[in-house]
């Protein structure tokens, strides 16, 4: 592809991406409070080890079924994973030792998430209407639409690889979009990421294991 084509790819994705955030701030305007105080965005679905959620100065530890927050910062202890449904149709697995805050989630209509530590899979259920997510990090930012995607520590730097779909990395003033089986590489937090490219085997299995049950 030629750099204006992958220009206009990119333009285009976020384009899109801006019009269903509008659509999502609509659906949201159809969402009940609830007793905790803070907007639901989903549920617990599986927990091995230590989890836990994290709300100003409340924490809270997690257990199957438990619900989660907007503004919730969501851990994991060593060794640990766990498992959350966000809304339907998305679920995302966090590896040991990770920290994601759920800044912001209209159910099933997109979201705003930010993973502070640690790795993630992302899983939005094959089929599903695209529901535009954005995933900041001190590495970058990701824009995901309809996707299955890990990010986070692999082979010494952050990296993000997509199993189905395709999403924008964005970090030192430059966007890659990766299609399915592709990955990116970005070294250090403020550095480029690298153009998309295939991940070994062994690589691949290691970052999936690194947040699998």
């Amino acid at each position: 592809m030629s750099a204006e084509g992958a220009g206009s790819d990119v333009h285009g994705f976020h384009r899109r991406a801006f019009v269903g955030y509008g659509a999502a701030a609509l659906a949201g305007l159809t969402w009940a409070p609830v007793a905790h105080g803070a907007e639901r965005a989903g549920q617990i679905e599986d927990v091995r080890g230590e989890g836990y959620a994290e709300d100003g100065s409340t924490r809270r530890t997690l257990a199957p079924a438990a619900p989660v927050f907007i503004a919730d910062r969501v851990g994991t202890g060593p060794a640990s994973r766990l498992a959350i449904h966000l809304g339907q149709r998305t679920k995302v697995r966090l590896g040991a030792e990770t920290r994601l805050t759920i800044d912001r989630y209209l159910v099933d209509a997109g979201g705003d998430l930010t993973l502070d530590s640690g790795a993630i899979l992302f899983d939005r259920q094959a089929g599903a209407p695209p529901a535009p997510v954005r995933i900041r990090s001190p590495f970058g930012l990701i824009a995901v639409r309809g996707t299955v995607f890990f990010a986070g520590p692999s082979n010494g730097v952050f990296g993000v690889f997509v199993q189905r779909g395709r999403v924008a990395v964005t970090g030192g003033g430059r966007t890659v979009v990766l299609q399915q089986n592709q990955g990116t590489n970005i070294a250090s937090p403020g550095a480029a990421p690298t153009p998309p490219t295939t991940w070994g085997a062994v690589r691949l299995q290691t970052a999936m294991a690194s947040v699998s049950a």
